[in-house]
């Protein structure tokens, strides 16, 4: 067999706790532990497990996939704290949802999720927040589902993709100085530096791969003119003038783009956020996520200084 290579595609990593509705059999781990939790897996092993918080994006992302159908764009693997056999259901579940997910980690008891550098994934999904928090702190792009299981449209073929800019796509040095020297400080500080790129932060890879995907999309459009653009990104921050104008910077200067922009300046996301109505939306700060999180699928990335005095809330299930 040939090898198959993961160096030129888009690479996720995804918990099954992330793709699908696992609260029941968490019940049954955290009431009646593990021997219970497998016997109940096996029993339901033909069961078709619901959609979770993350999969309209994973269905969506994988559907990119047409354009290139012989050499796949994107690749999502399952890697899960699950044991082979307990894992069955999920890749059951997968099977019967249709979703073209073929490659899995299962590691009973523990995350794969160090295995990540070796399968060239720039985001991993779990609802897990000690496993995300464990990658995050290595280094690794990982975020922790929160929010709705939001109906999965199936006639909506787009894919709406949110971030919030410091601590996910760029490093959080703004944000110290903010924490540290007020807004009058911080203000000063990103006028005075606007033309200095930030450094990357841990979604800056991740954003680069949605864009080769979107200049895929671009060439089918000049060779097929009723093609329609499905995937759209766009930038949701607190940031307002003057502090605007260095993340724009710092997006060229990457090689990145977004296609929308809202500087908020302190307004309330998540009614940004409500008519955006994105699949997915990334924020390092879980203040903005509470609003967020009540009507769409939002991802906490626990990086950076805000983040290091956050505890992980109680474990879940295996997953």
């Amino acid at each position: 067999m040939a090898v198959y290579e993961l160096s030129n595609r888009l690479v996720v990593g995804i918990a099954s706790s992330a793709l699908f509705d696992l609260a029941e059999a968490d019940a049954v781990f955290r009431d009646q532990g593990e021997e219970a939790y497998r016997a109940y897996q096996e029993e339901h092993l033909d069961d078709t497990l619901d959609k979770g918080i993350a999969f309209p994006f994973i269905r969506r992302l994988l559907s990119l996939n047409d354009l290139s159908p012989d050499d796949p764009l994107v690749e999502v693997i399952v890697l899960s704290r699950n044991d082979p056999d307990t894992g069955l259901r999920v890749m059951r579940s997968i099977q019967a949802h249709g979703l073209s997910i073929s490659r899995a980690i299962f590691m009973q008891g523990r995350s794969p999720y160090r295995f990540m550098p070796a399968l060239n994934m720039s985001l991993f999904l779990s609802a897990n927040e000690t496993d995300v928090r464990e990658a995050v702190a290595l280094g690794l792009p990982a975020g922790r589902v929160l929010g709705p299981a939001a109906a999965d449209e199936d006639d909506d073929r787009d894919l709406r993709i949110a971030f919030d800019f410091d601590g996910v796509l760029a490093d959080d040095a703004s944000e110290r100085i903010y924490q540290s020297d007020g807004i009058k400080g911080f203000l000063s500080h990103e006028t005075t530096n606007a033309a200095t790129p930030h450094d990357p932060g841990p979604l800056r890879d991740f954003l680069a791969g949605i864009n080769r995907l979107q200049q895929r999309e671009e060439e089918q459009r000049a060779r097929d003119p009723d093609y329609k653009i499905r995937v759209h990104v766009s930038l949701v921050t607190a940031r307002n003038a003057p502090a605007h104008e260095r993340p724009v910077r710092s997006l060229k200067n990457w090689g990145v783009t977004v296609n929308d922009a809202f500087f908020l300046g302190g307004i309330d996301k998540s009614t940004i956020i409500e008519v955006l109505r994105p699949h997915i939306f990334f924020d390092d700060q879980v203040g903005h996520l509470t609003g967020t999180a009540r009507s769409t699928p939002s991802v906490h990335v626990p990086f950076g200084k805000l983040n290091e005095q956050g505890r992980p809330a109680p474990e879940q299930a295996q997953q």
